[in-house]
């Protein structure tokens, strides 16, 4: 599997998903800098978290306007895999290749820590590695990780199985005590149509080694490998 990790200027959890990619495939990651506009064949894209471009505007609005998006947005739509975490999140709805907005947390403020999440469906490349309704624990890092999304978008997300992950309890119910920034629907991850591209707020590839206080971020890579090595 040849993966590649985008680069943007503020970008700071870059080499946390190179290095996990790299621990999942035993190869090389390619680092891309956002200013490139030709990529090489490959069959994952991965955008990472931090604060692209300051996150002036809106958190993910200018890295969406960055010449290299024009040509992840192509290949996203011949198929390739795309990966958003957190901020890369936000960059794909403002690339318009996930629906809906991040947002401000409810509440205000910066949330960094471990949070539960349910894994709602096994059935894409992203999440064959786990069960239906699986509970597992990832971090999180964010400001604006509160997703929004009108009510019809919200009920085609649903209907079409197209939410991946949502925040939960500690007993597993995604509830509003689970939802740490009030997010629509406790949604914390979506697919696109295809399931082909996937955005969540919480951060897989910190929870990949048992140094990391937990690896249920390392189903994730192992699926992407087995799918399309």
């Amino acid at each position: 599997m040849k993966a590649a990790v985008i680069v943007f200027p503020g970008s700071n959890c870059d080499r946390d998903l190179s290095v996990a990619l790299e621990r999942a495939t035993g190869s090389p990651t390619v680092m891309i800098w956002h200013r490139e506009t030709e990529l090489p064949p490959l069959d994952l894209i991965a955008v990472p978290g931090g604060f692209a471009y300051g996150d002036y505007l809106r958190a993910g609005a200018m890295a969406a306007q960055s010449p290299v998006m024009r040509a992840v947005v192509e290949r996203a739509a011949r198929g390739v895999r795309v990966l958003g975490v957190c901020n890369g999140f936000q960059i794909l709805t403002e690339a318009r290749l996930l629906p809906g907005a991040l947002m401000r947390n409810a509440g205000l403020k910066f949330i960094s820590r471990p949070v539960d999440l349910r894994v709602e469906t096994p059935d894409s490349d992203f999440t064959r590695g786990y069960a239906a309704g699986q509970h597992i624990r990832l971090p999180v890092a964010h400001h604006d990780g509160n997703y929004f999304a009108d009510a019809a978008t919200l009920d085609r997300l649903e209907g079409e199985g197209r939410v991946a992950f949502r925040y939960v309890d500690a007993g597993g119910a995604p509830s509003a005590e689970g939802n740490i920034n009030g997010s629509a629907r406790n949604i914390a991850g979506i697919f696109n149509e295809t399931r082909t591209v996937l955005g969540l707020m919480p951060h897989p590839e910190r929870a990949v080694d048992p140094l990391h206080g937990g690896t249920d971020g390392e189903p994730l890579f192992r699926s992407l490998v087995e799918a399309l090595s």
